[in-house]
């Protein structure tokens, strides 16, 4: 992960460093840490919440408006997280199952001495995951 000085981090985000000083001291945002030298640091995420904010302000939120609707955006409870990453997984899931209706095919037409050999190479996880997936598709055994 990348950080940035408030310079660096003013550049980026096309503000002054005397912004992202008012920024930080209103807490609109803060740093990720501070570096052997005390120097305040950001990263990306940063970034892009100056990005949102500097956006909020063109659209002429105050920035009480503006620091009310990023604790709302922040204030997400775990079930939503949990809800959240399991759509996640599912996505992930069905782009492997797609991956390997797409592979069953050459698979079928290798001759078993290709099919050992490549079966060789993958890690007894892999084998054990595209197994699990087949016999979920309902598509048997993949060795």
């Amino acid at each position: 992960m990348k950080l940035y000085r408030i310079g660096e981090l003013a550049k980026l985000a096309g503000i002054s460093p005397r912004t992202i000083d008012f920024y930080t001291s209103t807490g609109l945002i803060e740093p990720s840490e501070r570096s052997a030298k005390n120097y305040r640091l950001y990263n990306d995420e940063t970034l892009l919440r100056l990005e949102r904010i500097e956006s909020l302000k063109k659209e002429k939120y105050t920035l009480d408006e503006i620091k009310s609707m990023i604790a709302a955006w922040e204030d997400v409870t775990a079930q939503e997280k949990v809800s959240q990453k399991l759509l996640d997984l599912q996505h992930h899931l069905s782009q492997i199952e797609k991956e390997v209706k797409e592979l069953e095919p050459v698979i079928k037409q290798m001759k078993p001495r290709q099919a050992n050999k490549m079966y060789t190479r993958l890690m007894p996880q892999t084998v054990a995951c595209i197994e699990a997936l087949m016999l979920l598709m309902n598509k048997g055994n993949f060795m």
